[in-house]
């Protein structure tokens, strides 16, 4: 039988923190997508720390494990399995198109190799000499003009595709900025959408006054494993920041993954501080705090890079 939502009044706080819980799923759903397209479009994942990823998957499972010990709601712990599944959808691919790159390289070097040890010297002169002869021969016959007029109409054609290659270039920093702001506030509107249908049919109902939630005591070992996870995802992105700094580049990375990491953190703390600021509550809460508040200082971090030495086309549509 579900609950009528008119049963509990429903306080400003509680719906605030059932907005926000809806909105940081919703950008957990979305969240590796963004890097797992930017991956493909790129065919190469050297933009981004595979140990980044593996730190950030131990804290995924030690939060999966925590959560079930926990006992927590059946959401919290489907969106932990989802994220365990997600993460090694991206590390296979990282590692796919890793391995990739290092065959596709080893073959250009045995190539280019097998070529430096043939009659390389021996063919270009041939060829110099048969090109120049073709087009000392090419002066004076039919139809050599129409040949030349050709060739002179592809190399305009080429430039100007070239061309419009810069120009779109030059537009695409703006045109992504415009995008990840539409994605944000398009997920941000479906997670609303979706916690107005949840509490008007029922599925989510407020808290009673007296009953914060916060009074059950939590299994020492499950608390113990969300510290686990906590401290990894505090220290996942560390060797993230680090290979930016070193390379002085974010190429690879996709901007928008990291919106939505911001997004789903400050969204996930602010639903629970929204509902509650009880000690006992706030101890309870305060390893998944930290994992979620924590990390957005470092993800600040990583959007001061992006400016600094980021897509130099995005960094002069930005300023």
């Amino acid at each position: 039988m579900s609950a009528d939502p008119s049963a509990i009044p429903l306080r400003w706080n509680e719906a605030l923190s059932g907005i926000t819980g809806s909105v940081s799923l919703a950008a957990w759903i979305f969240l590796l997508i963004p890097q797992l397209v930017e991956n493909y479009r790129q065919g190469s994942a050297d933009g981004i720390s595979l140990l980044f990823l593996c730190v950030w998957m131990v804290g995924d499972v030690t939060n999966l494990a925590g959560a079930a010990w926990a006992g927590l709601v059946p959401t919290v712990v489907a969106l932990a399995v989802y994220f365990c599944i997600a993460d090694t959808v991206l590390i296979s691919q990282c590692v796919y198109y890793d391995v990739l790159n290092r065959r596709r390289e080893a073959r250009k070097r045995s190539r280019a190799e097998s070529q430096g040890s043939g009659g390389e010297g021996e063919v270009e002169p041939l060829l110099r000499r048969r090109t120049t002869s073709e087009s000392q021969s090419n002066i004076g016959l039919p139809g050599s003009r129409r040949r030349s007029s050709a060739s002179r109409r592809m190399h305009r054609h080429s430039e100007r595709r070239e061309s419009l290659a810069s120009i779109l270039e030059e537009g695409r920093g703006k045109s992504a900025w415009v995008k990840n702001t539409i994605s944000i506030l398009l997920i941000c509107a479906a997670g609303t959408a979706g916690w107005a249908i949840a509490w008007r049919s029922g599925v989510w109902a407020p808290s009673p006054v007296d009953d914060p939630e916060g009074g059950t005591q939590m299994a020492l070992g499950a608390q113990i494993l969300g510290y686990i996870s906590a401290v990894c995802y505090l220290g996942a992105r560390i060797p993230q920041i680090i290979k930016n700094q070193r390379e002085r580049s974010c190429e690879g990375l996709s901007l928008l993954f990291f919106l939505l990491s911001l997004l789903g953190n400050a969204t996930y703390g602010a639903g629970i501080l929204f509902h509650s600021v009880e000690k006992e509550y706030f101890l309870t809460n305060l390893p998944w705090l930290l994992g979620s508040l924590g990390t957005m200082v470092e993800d600040g971090i990583i959007f001061a890079q992006f400016h600094a030495f980021g897509d130099p086309t995005a960094n002069e549509a930005v300023e």
